[in-house]
């Protein structure tokens, strides 16, 4: 099947030659790809974007876990942004409260969208709804976001993984964030080189995160590796913009990614064996919330 990109290079020097934002060249493929018109894929982004506004407005108001183990954080966060004394700043705590929110429905059996993955899904619509307020986009300019996560994620997908089974917790919370960073990036008005570049710094300081989920559930320390990834993405624009730039090329790091989450043992790859799932706690807790024993662990 003939596609227009296969990678960031490919990607980027299209935008470069024929002057198009990295959104349009991602609406162009999914139109050659699905076969679908552009009022069709357009559609459906506007109900994904509708999806990913009521997750956050929804986890916002307070949400808990049918496990207890996660839910209200969202809240705290915004209590402490209203306060006025934050040290971060208000959009990267705004992101980070919004990121949480998102994940934190996923946990409670919310509806969300998965960007790219559910345990992952809060990173990109938590850094849009908090850059929204900032740069004031349209709603056209907030599906455009998506499609340029999504092109990013495109190319992830198909040369490394999104899989936190496959490739660790760098290929979920590590692939969105680096998508988020390259969609803050094209809506601040940046380039499709410096969008590659936010990409690239964001991964790079993501790789070799582990999969660990307590008691094998997505909540603990997905969370707020969300909140972790929204303010990594945030930040890597940020230096993107101001003309920052990798040393190591973008398809190179995605590369590394999936060679290390290849190398990566089984235990800490969301088999909840190794990390913080086998601390006394992480093990305490499985028994807890499953009602089984747990050698060594009681109630």
């Amino acid at each position: 099947m003939d596609v227009l990109f296969r990678n960031v290079r490919e990607l980027v020097e299209i935008a470069e030659q024929e002057d198009k934002l990295i959104s349009e060249i991602m609406l162009e493929q999914e139109e050659l790809i699905s076969g679908r018109t552009r009022e069709e894929i357009m559609g459906q982004m506007d109900r994904n974007l509708t999806v990913m506004e009521e997750a956050v407005e929804k986890g916002l108001k307070g949400v808990r876990s049918f496990s207890g183990l996660t839910g209200g954080d969202a809240v705290l966060l915004q209590q402490y942004i209203d306060k006025g004394n934050t040290l971060a700043g208000d959009l990267l705590l705004d992101a980070v409260s919004k990121a949480v929110a998102t994940n934190e429905v996923n946990a409670a059996m919310g509806t969300i969208c998965a960007t790219p993955t559910a345990g992952s899904a809060g990173v990109v619509p938590g850094t849009l709804f908090a850059v929204k307020n900032k740069l004031n986009p349209t709603r056209e300019q907030m599906i455009r976001y998506l499609f340029t996560s999504g092109a990013f994620g495109y190319v992830v997908a198909n040369n490394a993984s999104i899989s936190g089974a496959a490739g660790g917790c760098q290929a979920e919370v590590g692939s969105a964030s680096a998508m988020a960073a390259a969609a803050i990036v094209e809506m601040a008005g940046g380039t499709a080189q410096q969008s590659a570049e936010a990409f690239s710094i964001t991964l790079k300081n993501m790789l070799g995160l582990v999969c660990d989920p307590v008691a094998g559930l997505v909540e603990v320390p997905c969370v707020k590796r969300n909140a972790m990834g929204a303010s990594n993405a945030v930040v890597a624009a940020d230096m993107a913009l101001a003309g920052v730039t990798s040393r190591i090329p973008t398809d190179e790091v995605i590369d590394a990614m999936f060679k290390i989450g290849q190398t990566m043992p089984t235990a800490l790859k969301e088999t909840a064996k190794g990390g913080l799932a086998a601390t006394p706690t992480g093990k305490w807790l499985e028994a807890k919330i499953f009602g089984t024993a747990a050698a060594g662990y009681s109630n």
